[in-house]
């Protein structure tokens, strides 16, 4: 009941009531826009908005578990806050995800049925509901920012203390809004995320001083991302989770061989402890143009390195396999195509977010 009347909020209805208009079928200035898959072409449910700022509210808060969001908010954090910080995030990101979806294929719980849900959105359908792994990211990603920056930036924690919750509130919230979980699948997640911050958290300084320092970092990192990927599923039929895991491996794997190269030559070199903790700068007109500078070079710099290593990869694969190239979608949902594609692409981006993006912004002079 408590799932139904979540995605009821949508449509202004009762969660007990029957539909104001069928899927498909509302009216123009009250419909939603659709959310679509584009690996199956399904599309979420058209309906009846009545509630528009809770609406966007929602939607804003599931994006806050959604690549857009990743691709954005971690390259912010390395080139114009703190490296260090930014790098741990990641790695504290890669452990939850990688756990979670994991934990999706072993339990294989159903997401909620439609009817009696309204889904708005679909992109994650083809995947198990439990836990949820955006409500698993969206707890341990605001706990992570505050366990690492209290005590090295100065700033109250009660700030921190305000964060935590809102952020996690929203994308736990929007989940069910959106009909892709109940309430039980977002609980488990908000849980188990707190259960691997417990766990992991000791280990993220010994992990992120590994990867930057032992010589021969990437080589372990590469093949231990490569053979959790690759020996992780047993998955009965094709879903978006084995992609999105090789997604997420890669880009960990990536970042942490790009910083072991950014670290030995001495591109971004983290403050020493006798300067801690760390100062807010002033906000200047210079410091304000080179942060917007650098984020708009260096997204674009990271869409570039990605389309082109998907225009490269996706035909390779498919070459090397003797898959047929001419359905894109179709050869995508193949594990030999699929791994490959994803795992280098997604490390080649992440190599360029911590090695190739700040290299380029040193010889420009906006480092």
């Amino acid at each position: 009941d408590l799932t139904r009347t979540m995605t009821f909020w949508e449509h202004g209805s009762s969660p007990h009531s029957p539909r104001q208009q069928p899927p498909g079928r509302a009216g123009p200035q009250g419909a939603g826009s659709l959310r679509r898959n584009s690996l199956t072409g399904e599309e979420g449910e058209l309906t009846r908005v009545s509630n528009w700022p809770l609406y966007y509210l929602f939607s804003f808060g599931t994006e806050l578990g959604n690549e857009l969001f990743y691709i954005i908010f971690f390259p912010f954090w390395i080139w114009n806050l703190d490296p260090l910080v930014g790098r741990r995030l990641v790695i504290i990101w890669v452990l939850v995800m990688y756990l979670g979806q994991c934990t999706k294929d072993i339990i294989r719980w159903p997401r909620p049925a439609s009817p009696p849900v309204v889904k708005l959105e679909v992109f994650y359908n083809s995947e198990y509901g439990m836990p949820s792994t955006h409500a698993m990211s969206g707890t341990a990603i605001p706990i992570a920012m505050v366990l690492l920056t209290y005590g090295r930036w100065q700033y109250p924690l009660l700030y921190g203390l305000i964060l935590i919750p809102c952020w996690s509130a929203l994308v736990c919230l929007s989940r069910v809004y959106m009909g892709m979980h109940s309430i039980l699948d977002v609980i488990a997640g908000f849980l188990y995320a707190i259960l691997i911050l417990a766990v992991f958290c000791p280990f993220v300084d010994l992990i992120d001083n590994f990867n930057q320092t032992y010589k021969y970092a990437p080589l372990i990192i590469i093949g231990l991302h490569l053979a959790l990927g690759i020996f992780s599923f047993t998955l009965d039929t094709w879903s978006t989770s084995r992609g999105d895991t090789a997604e997420i491996l890669g880009s960990g794997a990536g970042v942490a061989c790009g910083s072991h190269v950014t670290y030995n030559m001495g591109l971004f070199l983290d403050p020493s402890l006798d300067t801690l903790p760390l100062a807010r700068p002033p906000i200047t007109v210079t410091l304000f143009g080179k942060a917007i500078l650098r984020v708009l070079i260096g997204l674009v710099f990271v869409l570039i390195v990605r389309d082109i290593m998907k225009r490269i990869t996706i035909p390779l694969a498919c070459k090397i396999f003797n898959i047929p190239c001419d359905d894109i979608r179709r050869a995508r949902q193949h594990m030999e195509v699929e791994l490959p594609y994803r795992y280098i692409t997604y490390g080649m981006v992440g190599f360029s977010i911590t090695f190739l993006i700040p290299y380029v912004f040193s010889f420009i002079g906006i480092s």
